[in-house]
């Protein structure tokens, strides 16, 4: 069964940072792109980042370019999401997604998706 469990979120300040982690589980990780999507209440879910399978290609939506920082370990199935200079429109629930292959391409759709994210959620 493919598993992905998304941890590290909670409240912070405006101007903070956090770091965000996805456990994988239940395929070969490092096959695989993979992205951070998020979604706020009453709103579609964003894709905000992506990485290639070996983590040498990496993506971002505007809204986080030069904030965001996507990255993996394949040998512990882990991706993560080290958010700086928070703002409080980045709170959301954050998820990791998995897609099938190593290149990512925009706007392409992803197979799997963590089922819990993680809540961030920033204060003015």
């Amino acid at each position: 069964e493919v598993l992905m469990v998304e941890s590290g979120g909670g409240l912070v300040q405006s101007g903070e940072s956090l770091t965000l982690t996805c456990t994988a589980s239940g395929y070969t990780f490092s096959r695989d792109a993979m992205s951070w999507v998020r979604q706020a209440p009453g709103e579609e879910v964003e894709w905000i980042s992506a990485s290639s399978s070996g983590g040498g290609a990496t993506y971002y939506a505007d809204s986080v370019k030069g904030r965001f920082t996507i990255s993996r370990d394949n040998g512990k199935n882990t991706l993560f999401l080290n958010l700086a200079s928070l703002k409080t429109e980045d709170t959301a629930r954050y998820y990791c997604a998995r897609h099938f292959g190593g290149a990512y391409y925009h706007g392409a759709a992803y197979q799997n998706r963590g089922r819990q994210g993680t809540q961030v959620t920033v204060s003015s």
